[in-house]
């Protein structure tokens, strides 16, 4: 395990993208709990793979979700509903990682849904560079229908209780402390308790990001 300053943390994922030579553009995903830190991450290695010269797409899970009629069939703080039912993974692929991946045709659409108005969207197709990168963070992001689909997976850790002090903090404009803690302790860690007895996603990465101290974090490179 390495340890270093945030900005060498994110010179090494740089560097870690520099060295994929595919013929489409470089698909990564940025994976973890939520609150772990993986959106600010992405944004973040966004800019730097930017200054580094790169054609960045940048995309968000956020952006697949199903409207809010669909994506609860099971209950709003069901586990098993937040895993299996809250996000188009075909749409995911068909629309964004496909056209990036090989043999694809390199036109995307960045996002099937807008949460501000809880509607489908269906924006503008636009063609991507050969030599792009698409850095995508979310949830669930090793899981078998998607796992193929990166060039570099990277996993964002944080222990359960600091994911649940950060959405507290996070979210205390729009929801009491007591309603984030309902939907943490019963939705979206069962969820990731769920994920990793299942599929084990740290072992599926390439690098584990531990980033309790998002200033100071420590990382560990695996070999696939």
């Amino acid at each position: 395990m390495d340890q270093g300053t945030r900005d060498e943390l994110l010179g090494r994922l740089a560097d870690a993208v520099g060295t994929i030579a595919v013929k489409h553009p470089t698909r990564v995903a940025v994976d973890g709990p939520p609150a772990a830190g993986k959106t600010m991450l992405a944004d973040e290695l966004a800019v730097v793979l930017r200054e580094r010269g790169r054609d960045v797409i940048r995309a968000t899970i956020d952006d697949f979700l199903f409207p809010r009629a669909q994506r609860y069939p099971r209950g709003e703080y069901s586990a098993e509903g937040c895993y299996f039912d809250a996000h188009d993974r075909e749409a995911l692929n068909r629309v964004l990682l496909d056209p990036l991946g090989p043999g694809g045709d390199q036109r995307f659409r960045p996002a099937v849904y807008d949460g501000t108005t809880d509607t489908a969207l269906s924006p503008w197709v636009t063609t991507a560079a050969t030599d792009a990168v698409l850095v995508f963070d979310g949830v669930f992001l090793m899981r078998p229908e998607l796992i193929d689909r990166w060039e570099l997976r990277v996993f964002v850790s944080t222990t359960p209780e600091k994911t649940v002090e950060r959405a507290v903090v996070r979210e205390r404009r729009a929801s009491s402390r007591a309603e984030v803690e309902r939907r943490w302790r019963e939705r979206y860690l069962p969820s990731q308790e769920f994920y990793f007895t299942t599929v084990r996603p740290t072992d599926h990465a390439d690098i584990v990001v531990h980033n309790d101290e998002p200033q100071q974090p420590a990382w560990t490179v695996r070999t696939r």
